[in-house]
């Protein structure tokens, strides 16, 4: 096929002879090994956040061919993300974006109940509502399954929850966990991320509702034998009713899947392990996150989880090299085969890991006065250098986030009840720098509206100069705030991709999420009710660090 010979001279006409071995040996161990498988609240302050203000005007994108510059040339845009994660090559084919609370809950329970070798599973917290114990029920009806079927092997099933919230009340995430673990004990692991930041002192004085603030296992991967789904929702009711998130189903990708359970079963190995009787452990030679000494523990659990992120990138090249001699076209790969990169972005800051910080700002430091980033996030809090590169860059920018109606936290009780709020004080401070800063030709704020629902998408989507489709989506658990970057465990991925459907797929969900909002102008932040009052502006600094 002409493709792999384009890459090549691509690389080599880019790179010395050595990098560009590298960059080819990785893309050709890539093709074969998928060839191979077919066929089968006031405690730690930190800096305050930037303001805002911006004109209105109506969404507009780029207009042209969605495939314009080729896999090649894309490839040669973004392969600078191949220098901090491993990058999987995967057909386009293979992945489908959900677009519904309703698709991904459906999807999650029939991909259980098929499941034959592992499922493994991370979220923040399990809920404990009927809609979740179906979920539990699946996961049983899988094991059981697999322990009536001697010809095959036995199902492992792979939780990973936050210890605070899924501790949290007499039912919790646990108690749902429990019957599960007593009746299959050889096959299932609960693992409970405990945040080392959470310890002595402040541990004890921290309200049981707000111990999630300091820290939080926050990675949502939801991996069914080869098949995996990323996505920004939880395990909870809302988010299979009426909580709007993101989805995407990477379908039979096996490299990558393994990847995401070694990633989650590294956490693993570093959290609390919970037990038949309730109770939570250690595993041997592992440093207490808690108890032992903070910076044991981060080195400790810095070394597991890179271990997997280095091991999968050594992989790729080691294993390649002795297929680098093969032939270049050999003609025997699937259509299609070679137009989709899949980049897995890790961010653990308490634990001194923050590759999807780096590669975010590298994304945003690089886009242009050719490109438009449709961004959004539930929880609208740029951190000071995410905010400098939107401000500051070229690029067209159209930045969805929750109406007050819709945000998580809208009726709360107690101080909760103010962070919708919060963000309309943040919101109107970037509004207000965007006007200040002349940008508001470049740089637009919507708000997404829809009765009875909650907003909790994130992530962006690309477009290139000339191109009607995005090429490239970053989607997963971080919001671009200071929480993501600084206190939680976060996980993402970059799909960088030629694949038109695709593309379209992308569109098409970044199209269907704009349509429920409206742009935000100077006359959004006069109405009454987006009045903040006195104290909840004073408490903001506070709010921006810790929600």
């Amino acid at each position: 096929m002409a493709a792999p010979m384009t890459w090549r001279r691509l690389v080599y006409s880019v790179y010395t002879p050595a990098l560009a071995g590298v960059f080819t040996r990785i893309s050709d161990r890539l093709f074969r090994a998928r060839d191979r498988r077919r066929g089968s609240s006031v405690l730690l302050l930190a800096p305050l956040l930037a303001e805002a203000e911006a004109a209105p005007r109506r969404i507009s994108k780029p207009t042209g061919s969605a495939g314009a510059q080729g896999t090649d040339g894309l490839l040669a845009r973004f392969r600078w993300m191949a220098e901090y994660v491993p990058a999987f090559r995967v057909p386009g084919a293979h992945i489908h974006i959900l677009t519904s609370p309703e698709e991904f809950y459906q999807t999650m329970k029939a991909r259980i109940k098929t499941a034959k070798r592992r499922v493994v599973m991370a979220s923040l917290y399990l809920g404990t509502g009927p809609l979740e114990q179906d979920l539990v029920d699946c996961m049983e009806e899988a094991l059981r399954r697999s322990q009536e079927d001697s010809h095959a092997p036995d199902l492992k099933v792979s939780v990973l929850l936050d210890y605070t919230r899924g501790s949290r009340g007499e039912i919790n995430s646990r108690t749902m966990l429990l019957p599960l673990l007593q009746r299959f004990t050889s096959q299932m692991r609960v693992s409970l991320y405990h945040t080392p930041d959470l310890r002595g002192l402040l541990r004890l004085l921290v309200p049981q509702r707000f111990n999630e603030t300091i820290g939080v296992q926050h990675i949502k991967v939801y991996l069914f034998d080869d098949s995996i789904i990323i996505s920004g929702a939880n395990l909870s009711d809302s988010y299979f009713t009426n909580r709007q998130d993101r989805y995407v189903l990477l379908d039979n990708c096996g490299e990558l899947a393994d990847f995401f359970s070694d990633l989650v079963g590294a956490v693993g190995d570093v959290s609390l392990q919970l037990q038949p009787d309730d109770s939570v452990t250690m595993l041997d030679g592992m440093v207490h996150p808690y108890k032992g000494n903070r910076d044991d523990f981060s080195a400790s659990a810095r070394k597991r989880i890179m271990e997997v992120v280095n091991s999968a990138r050594t992989q790729q090249r080691l294993l390649s090299q002795s297929e680098d001699s093969e032939d270049e076209g050999t003609g025997d790969r699937e259509e299609g085969e070679e137009d989709t990169w899949v980049f897995p972005l890790v961010q653990m800051k308490p634990l001194g890991i923050q590759v999807d910080e780096q590669v975010t700002q590298h994304l945003l430091t690089g886009a242009g006065a050719d490109t438009t980033v449709f961004l959004t996030s539930g929880y609208f809090n740029l951190t000071r250098a995410y905010m400098g590169l939107v401000l500051g860059a070229g690029a067209s920018y159209r930045i969805l986030t929750a109406s007050p109606e819709v945000n998580g936290f809208f009726g709360a009780k107690g101080v909760a009840g103010a962070i919708p709020a919060a963000y309309i004080h943040i919101a109107r401070q970037f509004y207000n720098e965007v006007c200040q800063l002349g940008q508001q030709e470049r740089v637009h704020l919507h708000e997404y509206h829809r009765p009875q629902w909650t907003f909790h998408a994130k992530g962006l989507w690309y477009y290139l100069q000339g191109q009607s489709r995005p090429c490239l989506t970053l989607i997963g658990s971080p919001n671009f705030g200071y929480r993501s970057v600084h206190r939680d465990l976060e996980a993402q991925i970059a799909i960088v991709t030629a694949n038109q459907d695709l593309q379209a797929q992308l569109q098409e969900e970044q199209e269907l999420l704009y349509q429920r909002s409206t742009e935000v102008s100077s006359s959004t932040f006069e109405r009454p009710d987006r009045h903040v009052k006195l104290w909840v502006k004073l408490v903001t600094p506070l709010i921006k660090n810790f929600f």
